[in-house]
């Protein structure tokens, strides 16, 4: 099972970071449109999130649900690589929780409540891929409106 879920955060972090990697420092005040969030903000709210998903699955309580201070935290990051940081640290945090915990533990259910609640703990990467992947859409969108084509998440380029 760890072996399945290693797989799944890995790839998870291998396309976000594929599809991510020509941004450059210039582009991360980068916002699609006022309000938004801008590309830092974007990677630094996966990042953010990628802990929201470990710490909920195993959390008594559920998952934290309140996302007017999850949006003030990553609302302060402003840098490419304070994101791109983040980012890693929150992957390599993930796989620390896969080995930290069992087979069985990871089996069993996450807390109730209005977010998996009742499903097994797995069911997190699940969302994992899920919102990486709607994030680097995002992303690609706003790669377009800075003039720069989008990497492909799935494979590196040839050449």
């Amino acid at each position: 099972m760890k072996d399945s879920l290693n797989a799944q955060l890995d790839s998870a972090y291998t396309y976000f970071e594929r599809a991510t990697r020509n941004f450059e420092e210039a582009d991360a005040r980068f916002a699609a449109f006022d309000g938004g969030f801008t590309v830092a903000q974007q990677i630094a709210h996966t990042a953010q999130t990628l802990d929201w998903f470990f710490a909920g699955a195993f959390s008594p309580d559920g998952f934290d649900l309140d996302f007017e201070a999850h949006e003030r935290e990553v609302r302060g990051v402003e840098s490419l690589a304070a994101a791109r940081t983040w980012f890693d640290k929150a992957t390599e945090q993930g796989r620390q929780e896969i080995a930290a915990h069992s087979a069985e533990e990871w089996s069993a259910a996450i807390a109730p409540g209005p977010v998996m609640g009742g499903l097994p703990r797995a069911s997190i990467f699940a969302g994992i891929t899920d919102h990486t992947a709607h994030h680097r859409g995002e992303l690609a969108v706003m790669a377009r409106l800075l003039g720069k084509a989008p990497n492909n998440p799935y494979a590196e380029p040839e050449g």
